[in-house]
């Protein structure tokens, strides 16, 4: 049965709460249900689970762990209502993790060009989304990436972890 599956680098603690909370503060809805992440791969149809899953990990096995430090903001706008924080250094892992995961069973056409970052306001007001520009723009912390996860979205709309695969090359 077709499922619908996402992988992210999650944002560990305790930037993961320092993002939430302003992300919250800027009215975002979705703030206190989606942790702090970049996504590799957005939501993605696979037809064959277990085939999906051997190819994340297959991926996971040739990539080292790396570094990524987020710095300052930037906004998709006017094409999407997104304001975002930077990832300054890790772009290119995050790219190269990017382009590796979405082959194979995870192959899909995205309506937009890749580009790593951190949500942190998505559909509010106008003055939401300059005050995130704005009160983030100084925002830099750096953590190392060992560790992917894979999340299935089920029936109900939620995103559950699958699995959580470590980089191991």
């Amino acid at each position: 049965m077709p499922c619908q599956v996402g992988i992210v680098i999650p944002v560990p603690e305790p930037m993961a709460s320092e993002l939430q909370r302003a992300r919250a503060s800027f009215g975002d809805p979705m703030a206190s249900v989606i942790p702090a992440h970049i996504t590799l791969v957005t939501t993605t149809p696979a037809t064959d689970w277990p085939s999906a899953l051997r190819h994340v990990r297959q991926v996971t096995a040739a990539h080292r762990p790396f570094t990524v430090t987020l710095r300052g903001t930037a906004s998709f706008r006017p094409v999407t209502p997104v304001v975002y924080v930077q990832v300054a250094e890790g772009f290119e892992e995050c790219s190269r993790l990017h382009q590796e995961l979405q082959s194979g069973p995870l192959e899909h056409r995205t309506p937009y060009p890749y580009h790593p970052h951190v949500t942190v306001a998505h559909d509010v007001s106008e003055a939401g989304m300059d005050e995130a520009l704005s009160s983030l723009s100084g925002y830099e912390a750096s953590f190392r990436v060992d560790r992917i996860g894979v999340f299935e979205h089920n029936d109900q709309g939620l995103w559950i972890l699958r699995e959580d695969m470590a980089l191991r090359g």
